[in-house]
């Protein structure tokens, strides 16, 4: 889809997640074994066509660095456009410090998007897990010559701290837009990704600028939900937001469904991540693995029961492993007993360790750990 531009919003680390977004961004948080956040809404840009995105960083962004590389896996290594970061420097010059809200962000990059060729940009988030038919959203968005088309969902997985709702009329336009409501029966909830054509962005980035205005939605939607023709495309598949560490282990238990797999893996639209040529994961002849889902490059002599297991996660013979989550490089020794536990990278449980956790609290425990 050669008239569509991609911008992804990546600049800031949830410290509501604790432990897991300490050493990364929340867009480089390890999700389903082999995947980071950020290859979703990736994935969904490059599925629709898109060869240009814009990734806007600004805090803790080397592991997403390290992820993305060149995005050759992707099929965004190339010699003009293809995948772009933009790093804040420009808006370090203005004065530097955290970005206020995207339209600070935008601001920090005006120059990268005075340069952008299509007739149209799509500006999303790269924190959350979704399955997102683009070239669809760009079709509505022209057929009904909205001025922005804000994507939604009836059904939200997760709990965000930052809720946006919209009314729509029998019109299918949108007539009000509602942030932290009280209440929210029949509305639709936005998921900050719209659709708006590169001129009436322009204009929007530079009116904010000049009027210290920091966030889209309540500085830009609200003050014009009259005047602005709003529309919503509602998407009805599996989306997934990740506000705390609970929720990241309930959307990651969420994948050990087939329905939410069948959607958010659709074939049609696959996802794609950093190839790393593992090799296939070994099982030992005692070893046990139920109803878990296990990347490649793994090596199980143990017990493993409604899990799931990156790339390289050593499970020795005689341990125990449950309703957990292990991220890459995890070992765990004879006799390590694990129940809801979240694992970040290469963290080292010790022989007959017992850690435990709950459904509602499960035990998070930080990268490179030795317990």
């Amino acid at each position: 889809m050669n008239d569509l531009h991609g911008i992804l919003y990546a600049y800031r680390s949830d410290a509501n997640l604790g432990e897991l977004t300490r050493p990364r961004n929340t867009c480089s948080l390890p999700f389903g074994g082999r995947y980071r956040l950020i290859d979703f809404m990736l994935s969904n840009y490059v599925n629709a066509g898109i060869s240009n995105v814009g990734i806007i960083v600004h805090e803790s962004y080397q592991s997403l660095l390290d992820h993305l590389g060149s995005g050759k896996d992707w099929d965004l290594s190339r010699k003009h456009g293809g995948l772009r970061i933009l790093p804040p420097f420009s808006y370090a010059e203005k004065g530097g410090g955290e970005y206020r809200g995207d339209m600070a962000a935008l601001a920090g990059v005006a120059n990268y998007l005075q340069n952008i060729r299509e007739d149209y940009v799509i500006m999303g988030r790269g924190d959350m897990a979704i399955n997102l038919p683009v070239n669809k959203v760009l079709e509505q968005h022209i057929a009904t010559g909205a001025d922005i088309t804000l994507v939604c969902t009836p059904i939200l997985h997760g709990a965000p701290r930052y809720s946006e709702y919209v009314e729509v009329n029998d019109e299918g336009r949108i007539t009000d837009l509602s942030i932290h409501p009280s209440s929210a029966a029949n509305s639709l909830e936005s998921l900050r990704l719209y659709v708006i054509s590169k001129q009436l962005l322009l204009d929007m980035v530079d009116y904010c600028a000049a009027h210290d205005i920091q966030h889209f939605s309540r500085g830009v939607l609200q003050p014009r939900i009259k005047s602005l023709k709003l529309c919503p495309y509602v998407h009805e598949g599996y989306v997934a937001q990740f506000q705390s560490i609970s929720d990241y282990y309930q959307r990651s238990m969420d994948l050990l469904d087939p329905a939410v797999r069948a959607d958010l893996f659709n074939p049609a639209r696959p996802i794609r991540t950093k190839d790393q040529s593992n090799p296939s994961t070994y099982y030992g002849p005692d070893s046990v693995s139920k109803c878990s889902l296990v990347a490649d490059g793994c090596y199980i002599e143990g017990e493993v029961e409604n899990s799931i297991l990156s790339r390289g996660v050593v499970v020795e013979k005689g341990a125990k492993v449950s309703n957990s989550v292990l991220m890459q490089g995890t070992v765990v020794k004879t006799g390590a007993s694990l129940s809801y536990v979240i694992t970040d990278k290469n963290v080292t449980v010790q022989e007959d360790r017992m850690l435990m956790g709950h459904q509602t609290y499960p035990l998070a425990i930080a990268k490179g750990s030795v317990v």
